[in-house]
């Protein structure tokens, strides 16, 4: 984080100037409070975890404001420590979270089912049905294919339903009390229009029709939220959504707050890709390549889903479930190793100990396979996941192979999946950006995405800081905007108007190298497909 002086930081607490962003990703909700001129001054956060219940995985309603309050808590206690200030207002609130999945309400606002997330991949028949109803790729992950799977599975709350939203749009609804969704994270539940900024009115139609002899007492256009651009005005934080981000009292009500996001559309913000051929990967837990479109693609592609920028640009997105949790797992594994010896290491000098050593591995691994997969695959396609390491025994075994495996098999899925849009498509990247824990380290994971995309591949300084920071900048988009300028430049020239980016090109033996790994990861597949099969979950 960069260095702000203490004088100028108490200044703009104090003025109110100050802006806050919170975003829930799937182990950490970060809180993030920058500056004017959107430099981070503060963060806080709180790591969680999904679960696995009833064959779906969720998260508990109750964990969900408990994690916001102890995030915004971490946040101002550390304020208070280090500029001996305390918040009692900013200029402006913005709230993203993970994207996709279901949240059902009834009238009374009360949740009907447990929050499923879009880790789900139990809607592949509803997603089929409406992506030939449509013509249009409904993935598994989006809202709409929640709702139609629990229609087909006949259950008993969707006559009940008052609204869906996605978890963003939840918490927005709880602290302004707006039933409204920016039009990034609106696209991830049905398709939109990009001419009118707004779901498609045809494919609504299509679907009550699709549902009339159900007789439900809604139609889908009354049970989804508004959208909202960016820069548009969300609504205020009301008394009872001040106590819920801020159970001690300090924290003011009327604070205006942005259109709430997805995690897709902060990250785009974060690294400044929002303009045609230009994209970003957020690399976590799961991990999506963006590519901002200047044209409608030739074909549905099943693997791809289409979205858009917070502003409203097509965006065509490669999406994997699975990303880093299988690498989390192994650096836990090893740090109880090293308490085990006497010589405990923690995990913030592991992680960049392994990271590196994978680079000096063979540039195709030494013939290792990995399957990091906790869940489904649809790119793959995987129904369920099962986490494999697979090795023959002629194959160069050692722990810099180990790691990048490890470390190619996180980006797989993804690989597989952005070739369609490359070598099909023919879409054109005039540059990618990284953002997320997969690029924490150093120029390690820069170096593997490289090698991956067969492109260059550029991190930000403020990468590190991902969507807190990008809700972050598009809160301040619209309190900070006199000017009136367009998304993109008010990212060019207000916020990146001085770059700091590290731009990494891919080495061609590492290339060649992740081009043989994946070769044999497709070989391989039948593996994970059979345990998947002999070895039921609990």
């Amino acid at each position: 984080m960069n260095n702000v002086d203490p004088k100028s930081v108490k200044s703009c607490i104090l003025s109110g100037n100050a802006i806050l962003g919170i975003e829930l990703g799937s182990t950490r909700i970060k809180t993030i409070l920058i500056d004017q001129d959107h430099t981070p001054i503060i963060t806080g956060n709180y790591d969680w975890e999904n679960r696995f219940e009833n064959h779906m995985w969720t998260y508990d309603i109750k964990d969900i404001w408990k994690g916001i309050s102890a995030s915004y808590l971490d946040m101002s206690t550390r304020l208070r420590s280090k500029y001996e200030v305390s918040l009692t207002s900013v200029k402006a609130i913005g709230i993203s979270a993970m994207m996709h999945g279901y949240m059902a309400f009834n009238k009374k606002g009360q949740l009907l089912v447990p929050f499923r997330t879009w880790r789900n991949t139990n809607t592949g028949a509803a997603a089929d049905a409406l992506t030939k109803l449509f013509h249009y790729n409904i993935p598994q992950r989006w809202s709409i294919a929640h709702l139609y799977q629990a229609i087909l599975n006949a259950e008993p709350h969707v006559q009940d339903l008052a609204y869906i939203t996605t978890l963003s749009g939840y918490i927005h609804k709880m602290l302004t009390g707006q039933r409204v969704l920016g039009i990034g994270d609106a696209s991830g539940m049905f398709p939109v229009d990009i001419a009118t900024g707004t779901f498609n009115q045809t494919m609504i139609s299509q679907f009550n029709a699709l549902i009339r002899d159900r007789n439900y007492s809604w139609k889908l256009e009354e049970i989804l939220p508004s959208v909202l651009q960016a820069g548009t005005y969300a609504g205020r934080l009301t008394k009872e959504g001040a106590w819920l981000l801020d159970p001690s009292g300090c924290l003011k009500p009327g604070i205006p707050l942005c259109p709430p996001e997805g995690d897709a559309g902060t990250g785009m913000v974060a690294t400044n890709s929002v303009a045609p051929r230009t994209g970003n990967v957020s690399a976590g837990t799961s991990v999506f390549a963006m590519i901002v479109l200047e044209q409608e693609l030739k074909s549905v592609h099943p693997e791809i889903d289409m979205v858009t920028t917070p502003s409203g640009h097509l965006v065509a997105m490669a999406h994997a479930n699975n990303c880093t949790s299988d690498i989390n797992a192994w650096v836990e594994l090893f740090r109880e190793f090293s308490v085990l010896t006497g010589h405990a290491v923690d995990k913030d000098t592991l992680y960049p100990l392994l990271y590196n050593l994978a680079l000096e591995g063979d540039a195709d691994c030494g013939g290792l396979l990995s399957y990091g997969y906790y869940s489904g695959e649809n790119v793959l396609p995987l129904d369920e996941g099962r986490p494999l390491f697979i090795r023959t025994p002629d194959s160069h075994f050692n722990l810099a192979n180990f790691m990048k495996t490890h470390l190619y098999a996180a980006l797989a899925a993804l690989k597989i999946g952005m070739d369609i849009l490359t070598n099909e498509e023919h879409v054109k990247i005039d540059t990618i950006y990284g953002h997320g824990g997969f690029f924490k380290t150093p120029i390690v994971g820069q170096r593997i995405m490289a090698a991956a995309l067969g492109t260059s591949v550029t991190v930000r300084k403020t990468a590190g800081e991902g969507g807190a920071w990008g809700i972050a900048v598009l809160a301040s988009y619209l309190v900070n905007n006199p000017s009136d300028k367009s998304l993109e430049n008010f990212l060019k020239s207000v916020v990146f108007s001085n770059d700091d980016s590290i731009c990494l090109k891919p080495y061609q033996n590492e290339i060649d190298g992740f081009a043989q790994f994946i070769h044999r990861f497709k070989q391989g597949l039948p593996v994970e497909q059979s345990a998947i099969r002999q070895i039921p979950s609990s």
